[in-house]
């Protein structure tokens, strides 16, 4: 190469998916969101995604710069909606030197996050007691979502709710042999909601209305809402917004104004942005839950938390000699 000009070096590196299944681990990809969420937010560092429209689809793209990081880079998504298919893929740049230093497939990093994420807001937001917790949906949102927080939560017993009983059987059956946890499918949802002191919600209704109820929370349950991530798609009664003493976003802008239930809650003629936090202030100790009341996280998903963790695998691999070096590689500049 020039003086002008130069590629990457050691070479990019191709993590596939089966990379990322053999590197990732629950305990560290909890332990490494819950520092970077430590830090000060910086919303120039993280802005919102970008969606283009296609003919049968949608490209987003998610772009983040963690403060502190060796990397900043994108998570995009390719969606084709005619066939209901999806590709994910994370690239990270140096932030030293611009070089891109790894491809990596975004698909299992992407359920990782989401349910990691929520575990490190857990963290701050349950109480230091064994708690009875719902989980209402029986997909891979909500089995990650149960597996991610029985590494922070004192778990006494587990009650999955699902509309198609072999569905929430079957995750009965797996999560409490896999888990070691009394793990209970009920097809009712009221019933499985009443009671529980976290209820973590990973699905949503066929026709966007909510899932759980407002007068199926406890007073003083801890919410995870990880299902509804866009305007049109709903997974909260909005009284649940009104009842609660405090909500943690993990993107405070998107949530606030891109996801159906804050936009619904306001809709009703509440007002969530009075009791909205960024979890960055929650997990840094400059917001904190009240000692009564609702508390609600509620994602839409973030750049930030794909970077995080895909430097966290990048480093692994390195360590590890797994992954893929790129035969030919993206030309670095000087300009």
């Amino acid at each position: 190469m020039t003086a002008d000009a130069f590629l990457a070096e050691p070479p990019t590196l191709f993590l596939t998916d089966a990379d990322v299944e053999a590197l990732a681990d629950w305990e560290s990809a909890i332990d490494a969101l819950r520092e970077a969420y430590r830090r000060p937010d910086d919303a120039a560092a993280t802005p919102e995604r970008a969606v283009a429209a296609t003919a049968g689809g949608w490209q987003r793209v998610m772009p983040s710069a963690p403060p502190g990081a060796k990397f900043a880079g994108s998570k995009t998504i390719a969606a084709s909606m005619r066939n209901g298919l999806a590709s994910y893929l994370i690239t990270l740049f140096d932030q030293r030197d611009s070089r891109l230093a790894a491809l990596v497939d975004g698909n299992r990093i992407t359920g990782l996050r989401t349910a990691a994420t929520a575990a490190a807001a857990l963290t701050a937001l349950l109480p230091p007691r064994p708690v009875v917790a719902a989980v209402v949906g029986s997909g891979f949102e909500a089995r990650a979502q149960l597996r991610a927080a029985s590494r922070v939560a004192d778990l006494a017993e587990v009650r999955v709710t699902s509309p198609t009983a072999a569905n929430r059987e079957r995750f009965a059956t797996e999560l409490s042999a896999e888990l070691d946890l009394p793990v209970t499918a009920v097809g009712d949802p009221e019933a499985a909601v009443r009671g529980a002191g976290l209820v973590l919600c990973a699905a949503r209704s066929r026709d966007e209305t909510p899932t759980v109820r407002s007068d199926w929370v406890s007073d003083d349950a801890t919410v995870v809402s990880v299902g509804s991530t866009t305007r049109s798609q709903r997974e909260l009664d909005p009284a649940i917004i009104g009842r609660a003493a405090l909500v943690v976003a993990d993107a405070p802008a998107e949530v606030l104004h891109d996801s159906g239930d804050l936009i619904a809650a306001r809709g009703a003629g509440f007002d969530p942005d009075a009791i909205t936090v960024s979890l960055h202030d929650l997990l840094g100790g400059r917001a904190a839950r009240p000692e009564h009341g609702i508390a609600v996280y509620k994602s839409t998903g973030s750049g930030f938390q794909d970077i995080v963790l895909a430097e966290l695998l990048y480093d692994r691999a390195v360590a590890q000699g797994r992954g893929t070096p790129l035969p030919v590689g993206v030309l670095t500049i000087r300009k």
